[in-house]
């Protein structure tokens, strides 16, 4: 290799050198005129990373006649909707929309209700994926698998 500055033959490994502003490989002699860089760190190859198996969280789901049974429940503790908007932090306008069906209450508030009132108005969901589609995520998706291809 040839020194970019004197032009001489490097004998043994040529130095990375900064020189007004330009990056060149110098001799040891003309690279005492700029200031000596470190070699580019080489690009590390990403490794495959591991990552855990994806685990899904059952899903819940309100009962569909979720607002007959409060309703009942309540009745039958004899609380107004007052007294049960009271234990459970929330308005009454909300315990009032429930009851009327007007509003699906959020998981977080199905729990509360179910607490307070000592009922059951979640329910579970059974996870529907197929077992066909199972067994191919397993193997991995290909575009064949999606797309419908068309034949000449």
């Amino acid at each position: 290799m040839r020194c970019e500055i004197c032009g001489k033959n490097i004998i043994g490994k040529p130095m990375r050198t900064k020189i007004e502003g330009s990056v060149m490989y110098a001799c040891n002699e003309c690279a005492k005129f700029g200031k000596i860089q470190r070699e580019p760190a080489k690009p590390r190859k990403p490794r495959g990373s591991r990552r855990p198996p994806i685990r899904k969280e059952p899903s819940y789901e309100v009962h569909e006649d979720f607002n007959r049974i409060v309703r009942e429940a309540r009745e039958k503790k004899r609380w107004s909707r007052e007294d049960l908007a009271e234990k459970i932090y929330e308005k009454v306008s909300v315990i009032n929309r429930i009851e009327s069906g007007k509003m699906i209450p959020d998981i977080k508030l199905a729990k509360k209700l179910e607490n307070s009132l000592k009922i059951s108005i979640v329910e579970k969901i059974e996870d529907t994926q197929s077992e066909e589609f199972k067994a191919s995520n397993i193997r991995g998706s290909t575009i064949g698998d999606i797309a419908r291809i068309k034949k000449r």
